[in-house]
């Protein structure tokens, strides 16, 4: 072989792997941290126009033996991950939740309901996706509180904010409340994206969950960084500042 076809080779070689940095750079696998004590992040992403690649959060709360997810990743490939992750460990995958009708909190309920693990969602959140033809829960949660695991997960519906459906789950053992897109971090500039929000009822929401759970000190958002109970108030000031801005 001549130097400039190995040359060529090389370059071409080199080009491939460049590409395929590039690929997987935009394209972030599935990531699980842990929390707490039995308590457990993960996080999937999905190309969402225009905001581009989006992060979104949920949660794995471990009760012995068993699994439960809150809120499943964007897509059911990632659900499957997010199983199989747990089957690692020896856990029977439980049950899931899915706090409101989004894809970033219900996309992975097909696989759930394919593989035979309940799934559950508000009568709101069951509607809505029927009326998007999207799969439903298998079990819907009638109430505005719900206790899902026993003094362990809590289901808790505020009032609407994000959506109409909105709920948080609170696990009292490490008063950690998950907010879902219902609550933004403290980096949210704005309220993100609006189109099924009720923006005037979301401050009065936000204040039930503060009255609700009084003493919760992690807050872990839909989307970016977790931190404390601010997270509520920076959530109902970014919802007035937007009603204010609406009336001017």
């Amino acid at each position: 072989m001549n130097t400039n076809k190995l040359l060529q080779r090389t370059l071409a070689f080199s080009l491939l792997g460049l590409f395929s940095a590039i690929t997987f750079a935009k394209s972030p696998q599935l990531t699980i941290k842990k929390l707490a004590d039995n308590v457990y992040q993960h996080i999937s992403y999905e190309n969402i126009e225009p905001w581009g690649m989006v992060a979104a959060s949920g949660l794995v709360v471990i009760d012995g033996s068993e699994a439960h997810i809150i809120d499943t990743p964007w897509s059911s490939d990632d659900t499957e991950k997010l199983t199989q992750w747990a089957y690692s460990k020896g856990l029977v995958v439980k049950s899931a939740v899915a706090t409101h009708f989004h894809r970033d909190a219900s996309g992975g309920i097909p696989f759930l309901n394919k593989s035979n693990i309940t799934t559950y969602a508000t009568s709101r959140t069951n509607h809505l996706l029927h009326s998007a033809h999207k799969e439903k829960a298998s079990d819907e949660i009638t109430h505005h509180t719900y206790e899902l695991v026993k003094n362990k997960i809590e289901v808790f519906y505020p009032g609407a904010g994000h959506s109409q459906d909105n709920i948080v789950i609170w696990l009292p053992q490490s008063k950690i409340l998950f907010g879902g897109c219902f609550v933004k971090s403290l980096k949210s500039k704005n309220l993100g994206n609006t189109e099924d929000a009720s923006i005037a009822d979301w401050p009065s929401s936000i204040k039930n969950v503060i009255n609700q759970f009084p003493d919760i000190e992690i807050v872990v958002p839909g989307h970016g960084k977790m931190g404390d109970a601010s997270l509520l108030s920076h959530t109902a000031n970014l919802a007035i500042k937007s009603l204010k801005s609406e009336n001017r």
